[in-house]
């Protein structure tokens, strides 16, 4: 990145910087951690804590190349996407597992999901552009980063509870990062439950933590359904009675654009005026969900938590990272 480049990339209201890959660690079967460092990151910040925020990260091209933001301008997008679309390389979206360090000394660490292609079909949306360049990541390589800039607004936190007294997170590993953020920033006095699907038992973390007063359960598919078991504990933890009955979904009833929060409908549904959750009246009152990860799994726990056990919608924020079966975009 030249000179001229960071001078003039700095007047955007938010980061869009060619960083270095400062550190590679496999640290599980599926997980590769990356830490990403540059001068830039000085000016990186959130209004409030960092909890799920999420970020763009650009991936090179086939031939390892990456797009010049040389003249960027507030055009950016457009001008990226003119770019041929085998040479502009790959935007895809991230959750910043950590920020560490101060200053030009500042460093976005981001756990990105992995699994060797051979054990997957060709078409499988896991083996797109983040998987195939985390397979051989090291450092010193660069990648694109589009970031929040401190001061400016830039979206990107989901995490909204209101004035929930107790609290639900649900997700499958792409959310894994995105949950560990929401536990370590939440207040010691937190009360609630967090089931975090994986993989496989090598898949568990042993560093995210929770406040006290918050379960932890993480739950290994070890080659099962994905979702199945993730579906029956929450059930069982919401209700109190156990959950065998699978929940089916077909896929014509899945939002291709799954994002359903207090405050924003992709499928067009009234959203609501405030955030403050219901606080009586009825058997989940005081409850705030957090569900996240692949689109079908997310979908059928929105049905059963909405639709059958009459969560308000201002009660819950449901996210489909991703979809099985189709190739993910920015």
């Amino acid at each position: 990145m030249t000179v001229e480049q960071n001078e003039y990339v700095a007047t955007l209201p938010m980061l869009l910087s060619e960083l270095e890959v400062v550190r590679v660690e496999r640290v599980t079967p599926s997980f590769v951690r990356i830490e990403l460092g540059g001068d830039e990151l000085a000016e990186f910040g959130t209004p409030g804590p960092v909890l799920d925020q999420r970020i763009k990260i650009v991936f090179p091209n086939a031939a390892g190349e990456l797009p010049s933001f040389a003249d960027a301008d507030e055009s950016w997008w457009t001008t990226w996407m003119e770019i041929p679309e085998d040479q502009r390389g790959s935007m895809r979206t991230y959750t910043v597992r950590d920020v560490v360090g101060t200053g030009t000394d500042t460093r976005l660490v981001v756990d990105i999901v992995v699994h060797e292609t051979d054990h997957r079909g060709a078409d499988d949306p896991l083996d797109g552009a983040g998987n195939t360049w985390a397979l051989q990541a090291r450092a010193g390589q660069r990648l694109v980063v589009m970031a929040p800039r401190r001061g400016h607004e830039f979206g990107g936190i989901e995490w909204s509870p209101g004035n929930a007294s107790r609290l639900l997170l649900v997700g499958d590993e792409t959310a894994a990062p995105a949950i560990r953020g929401v536990l370590r920033d939440l207040p010691a006095d937190a009360r609630g439950a967090a089931f975090l699907e994986v993989p496989l038992d090598a898949d568990v973390l042993d560093d995210v933590a929770a406040p006290p007063g918050v379960q932890l359960t993480w739950i290994p598919r070890n080659g099962g359904a994905r979702g199945e078991e993730l579906h029956a504990a929450v059930l069982a933890h919401l209700t109190g009675s156990a959950h065998t009955e699978a929940i089916t979904v077909s896929d014509d009833e899945i939002d291709p654009d799954l994002w359903e929060t207090p405050v924003y409908s992709s499928s067009g549904e009234q959203v609501a005026e405030a955030t403050a959750v219901p606080t009586e009246g009825t058997p989940y009152a005081g409850l705030y969900a957090w569900i996240a990860g692949e689109s079908k799994v997310v979908t059928g726990l929105r049905r059963k938590l909405v639709n059958d056990l009459g969560l308000d919608r201002k009660q819950v924020a449901f996210m489909g990272y991703w979809r099985e079966g189709v190739s993910m975009r920015s």
